[in-house]
């Protein structure tokens, strides 16, 4: 995928977006791997790789979060769509606008707690049990991340332009004889 030539804010979405899914990646192999050495010591060794679970577990919220943005700007949400066969176009563009329009305001408002919550995170001191990670950073980043999917939604309500991402065709059905 190359880089846009559009506006400047379609190029710093382009980046924010490659730079998440380069850590999206990133936390993904580090999981796989963490997880391959540990099992092999664990089966071979009788020895597990100390804090393992720890480790994963703060990888595994990184990356939820840190997915926010990326699921939200691209659509990727599971949704339902019990209406959508009996309401009009229009309606259904007034009701998408709505739902982005909650969804960022939810999102903005978990951003702002969160972010209270890192606060009493940090003043506590609170670390992880066997390798006393600090807690602290991880919660800010979860509070940046829900922050910036909510501006994500809101960008899409008020400048849907700014965020489009061009129609993938749909995928091919292996039961379906050409």
């Amino acid at each position: 995928m190359s880089e846009p030539r559009g506006s400047r804010l379609a190029r710093v979405v382009y980046r924010i977006d490659a730079a998440l899914g380069f850590g999206a990646c990133a936390i993904l192999f580090a999981m796989m791997s963490l997880t391959f050495v540990d099992v092999v010591r664990r089966y071979s060794f009788n020895k597990s790789i100390a804090g393992s679970f720890e480790i994963t577990e703060l990888l595994m919220a990184t990356l939820i979060f840190a997915g926010l943005p990326l699921v939200s700007r691209r659509e990727e949400h599971v949704t339902v769509d019990l209406i959508d066969h009996f309401t009009s176009p229009a309606l259904q563009r007034v009701h998408r606008l709505v739902i982005e329009f909650l969804s960022g305001a939810i999102l903005l408002g978990l951003g702002y707690l969160m972010w209270g919550k890192a606060s009493q995170v940090a003043s506590y001191g609170d670390t992880t049990t066997i390798l006393t990670i600090q807690l602290a950073p991880f919660v800010y980043g979860m509070s940046v991340f829900l922050i910036v999917a909510g501006i994500v939604h809101l960008i899409k309500v008020f400048m849907p332009r700014a965020l489009a991402v061009p129609p993938r065709e749909p995928a091919p059905d292996p039961g379906r004889k050409p």
